[in-house]
C-alpha cells in the first residue's frame, strides 16, 4: 500500500491526447485551469518556476501564476507516460494541452538544485525502468539504495513478498508474457519508491527541493504488442489510472501537503529521445565547439550581476584609496598625528 504524511511538491504529468495535467500541488503554486497549450521543451522551464528557480527565458504562459517569494515546495515529481492517448485522472488540479511533444528531460533542473543545495545533499533520482536508465544523487543514493533497477531485479521483485501482484486485478493481463511483466515492473517500481519514502520520513523535513524524474513505457509495448482496442491494453490503461492517482496523494501527503505532481502523457514522442550520459559533476566545456564560425559564447543571464558586482566593487576601492592618499598627503603631523602630539609635549616639558 502506499504511504501518505510527507512535505513534497509532485508534477505529475499525463497526457490526455498529449496532455499536462497536474495532479496535486499545494496553495502557493497557483495553477488556473483553461485550455493554455504548454510546449513539451518547457516543461523543465515549468518544473524548475514552481521549485522557484529563476530560469533563462521568462515563461510566457498563463497557466501558472506567480507565488510568495519565500515558499517552495519540498519536492517535484515528474512523471511522464509513453504510448497512451488520455488517462482519467479525475482528482486532479488542473490540465493542459500539449504542444510540441519533443523529447524532454529535467537534467537542467537537477544540476540547479545540486549548486544550489549541495551541502544539504538533496533527493534527485531520474529513473527509466524500460531502459534500466538510473541516475541517482545526494540522499538518494542511501534511500533507494536498494530500489530495483534491471528488468531482471524487478522481476524477480515481483514473486517477493508485497508485491503489487498480490493486490493488483491482473485481468486479461499475463504474469508470464515479457510486455505484460514491463508493465506490473514500472507499476511495482512506483509502489517501492513511496514505501521507501514511507521508511524515510526524515527526507521531508530538510531545508533542500527534491526532485523525481519517472519515465513509464509499458504502455507503449502493451500498444504495440496488442493494440489499442486490446484488453489487455484497456485493463493496464484503468490499472496505471489507479496507480498514479494513489502515487500522486501519498507522495503529496508524504511531504506534509507540500508538493506538485505532474503526469505527461504522450502517445509517441516527435523524435527519438538520445541521451549521452555525464556526471551532473562535469565541468563545462571553455571552448565553444558548437559553432564553426566562432561565434561568441551563449549568453548567460549571470552576466549582467556578476558585472555589476565587480564594477561598483572596483569603483569603490578606487575612491577608497584616492581619499585616504589625499588625506595622508595633506596631513600636519604635529596636529594630525598622536605620535608627533606627544613628542612635542614631551619636548616641552624637557
Amino acid at each position: 500500500s502506499f504511504a501518505s504524511g510527507i512535505e513534497i511538491l509532485i508534477f505529475v504529468t499525463g497526457v490526455h491526447g498529449d496532455s499536462l495535467t497536474v495532479l496535486q500541488s499545494p496553495e502557493f503554486v497557483s495553477f488556473q485551469k483553461g485550455d493554455w497549450p504548454v510546449s513539451g521543451e518547457k516543461i523543465p522551464d515549468l518544473v524548475a518556476l514552481t521549485m522557484g528557480f529563476s530560469v533563462q527565458e521568462d515563461l510566457s504562459w498563463p497557466g501558472l501564476q506567480a507565488g510568495p517569494l519565500f515558499q517552495r515546495p519540498r519536492a517535484n515529481v515528474l512523471v511522464v507516460v509513453r504510448g497512451v492517448d488520455s488517462l482519467a485522472l479525475p482528482q486532479s488540479v488542473a490540465s493542459y494541452p500539449l504542444e510540441n511533444p519533443v523529447p524532454f528531460n529535467l537534467d537542467s533542473v537537477a544540476e540547479t538544485v545540486h549548486s544550489l543545495f549541495a551541502e544539504d545533499t538533496p533527493v534527485v533520482l531520474q529513473l527509466a525502468p524500460s531502459e534500466e536508465r538510473l541516475y541517482m544523487l545526494g540522499k538518494a543514493n542511501a534511500v533507494f539504495e536498494d530500489l530495483p533497477v534491471t528488468l531482471q531485479q524487478i522481476r524477480a521483485r515481483l514473486s517477493q513478498d508485497g508485491s503489487v501482484l498480490a493486490s493488483l486485478p491482473l485481468n486479461s493481463l499475463s504474469r508470464n508474457a515479457e510486455a505484460d511483466l514491463l508493465f506490473l515492473s514500472e507499476v511495482q517500481v512506483l509502489h517501492d519508491i513511496t514505501a521507501l519514502l514511507q521508511r524515510h520520513r526524515h527526507l521531508a523535513k530538510d531545508h533542500s527541493p527534491d526532485l523525481y524524474s519517472l519515465e513509464l513505457s509499458g504502455l507503449e509495448e502493451l500498444s504495440r504488442l496488442y493494440g489499442q482496442d486490446s484488453p489487455q491494453y484497456r485493463d493496464a490503461t484503468a490499472i496505471l489510472a489507479s496507480v498514479l492517482q494513489k502515487f500522486g496523494e501519498d507522495v503529496y501527503g508524504l511531504y506534509g501537503n507540500s508538493a506538485v505532481v505532474e503526469v505527461v502523457t504522450v502517445k509517441t514522442f516527435e523524435a527519438p529521445l538520445t541521451r549521452k550520459s555525464r556526471s551532473i559533476l562535469e565541468s563545462k566545456q571553455i571552448s565553444n565547439p558548437g559553432s564553426p564560425y566562432n561565434l561568441a559564447y551563449k549568453y548567460n543571464f549571470h552576466y549582467a550581476v556578476v558585472f555589476n558586482i565587480v564594477l561598483w566593487l572596483m569603483i569603490a576601492l578606487a575612491l577608497a584609496v584616492i581619499v585616504v592618499g589625499y588625506n595622508l598627503w595633506n596631513m600636519d603631523p604635529g596636529y594630525d598625528s598622536i605620535i608627533y602630539r606627544m613628542t612635542n609635549q614631551k619636548i616641552r616639558m624637557d
